[in-house]
C-alpha cells in the first residue's frame, strides 16, 4: 500500500469523524449561543491536549511554526467553529454539509497556490466537477437562494481549507497530535475568556443532547479528528487527500437524518454515488510538487 493511498484512508477517519460536527451544532445552537460553542469547545480541547503535552514533553515551537500554528488557530479554532455555528442557526444540517462540499477544490488550491503542490489538468478537471456536483445540489436542494447561512458556510470553507493546508503541511515535521495539540493550548487563555464572557447565562437547564453535543465537538470535531486529518494530510499531500472531503456532505446527510430527522431521499444517494465515482477518478489523477 502506498503512502498517498495509506494518507487517503487515515483521513477519511477524520472525515468521518467531521461528518457528524454540523448535525451536532443544529443541536447545541439551539440552546447555547453560537459563541459560546465556537470558543467553549476549543477551550475543552485546549484543557484536553495539556494532558499529551505535559506526558511528552516536546520542544516549543520555533517562531516559524509558530506563525503557522497562528493560521491553523484562526482557521481552525476560530473561523470554521464560529462560521458553522452561525450558520446552523438557520441552515440544515444537510444544507450544511453539501454546501461543505466544495472543501476539496479549496484545499486543493491552498495546496497549489501554498505549498508547492501542483495537481495535473485531469485532478482540477475532476475536482470541479466534484464542486459543481455538491454546489448544483446545493442550489436544487434550497428554494431561497443564496442565504445568511450559505454566505457564513462559504466563509467556513475558506477558514477550512486554510487550516488544512497549513495544519497538513506542519505536521509533516511536527507530527499531526503536536500541531493541533499546540495550536489549542497556545490559545486557550483567550478561548476560556471568551468562553466565559458569552456562556449560555442558564447553563443548567440545557438538555442532556446540547451537552452531549457539545462535547463530541470539543473533544472530536475540535481535536481527535484532527489527528487522523492531518496524519493522513502529511502522509499523502494536500490536494489528493483533500479529495476524500468529497464524502463528507453524504456522511453529513445520513447523520442529519439519523440524528435530526432531515430528510434522505434517493436522489441524494444517487448523488452520492456520482461523487464517490469523481473521488475514485481523482484518486488515479497524477499530482506532483513544483
Amino acid at each position: 500500500m502506498t503512502a498517498e493511498t495509506r494518507g487517503m484512508l487515515i483521513g477519511a477517519v477524520g472525515i468521518a469523524i467531521f461528518s457528524l460536527t454540523l448535525p451536532l451544532t443544529r443541536i447545541a445552537v439551539a440552546e447555547m449561543s453560537p459563541f459560546f460553542i465556537a470558543f467553549g469547545r476549543a477551550a475543552v480541547a485546549g484543557c484536553i491536549a495539556l494532558l499529551p503535552l505535559l506526558l511528552e514533553r516536546p520542544p516549543w515551537p520555533d517562531r516559524r511554526q509558530l506563525g503557522s500554528l497562528l493560521v491553523v488557530a484562526l482557521g481552525a479554532v476560530y473561523g470554521f467553529p464560529l462560521f458553522t455555528s452561525m450558520a446552523m442557526q438557520t441552515v440544515p444540517s444537510s444544507h450544511g454539509g453539501i454546501v461543505l462540499g466544495i472543501l476539496p477544490l479549496a484545499t486543493s488550491l491552498v495546496a497549489a497556490l501554498r505549498f508547492g503542490e501542483w495537481p495535473s489538468l485531469r485532478f482540477w478537471i475532476l475536482a470541479v466537477i466534484g464542486a459543481a456536483l455538491v454546489v448544483g445540489y446545493s442550489s436544487i436542494d434550497s428554494d431561497q437562494g443564496l442565504s445568511l447561512g450559505d454566505i457564513w458556510l462559504m466563509c467556513a470553507v475558506v477558514s477550512a481549507a486554510v487550516a488544512y493546508g497549513e495544519g497538513g503541511r506542519l505536521a509533516r515535521s511536527m507530527g499531526a497530535v503536536r500541531v493541533i495539540s499546540w495550536t489549542v493550548v497556545l490559545s486557550l487563555p483567550v478561548n476560556i475568556v471568551l468562553a466565559l464572557w458569552w456562556m449560555t447565562p442558564d447553563l443548567l437547564s440545557v438538555s442532556w443532547p446540547a451537552i452531549a453535543s457539545f462535547a463530541y465537538l470539543s473533544a472530536f470535531s475540535m481535536y481527535i479528528g484532527f489527528f487522523f486529518w492531518y496524519r493522513g494530510i502529511a502522509m499523502g499531500g494536500i490536494a489528493r487527500v483533500g479529495q476524500v472531503q468529497l464524502l463528507q456532505p453524504f456522511m453529513t446527510l445520513i447523520a442529519g437524518f439519523a440524528l435530526l430527522g432531515e430528510d434522505l431521499t434517493l436522489a441524494n444517494l444517487a448523488f452520492a454515488a456520482a461523487v464517490l465515482a469523481v473521488v475514485a477518478a481523482g484518486r488515479a489523477a497524477p499530482v506532483r510538487a513544483r
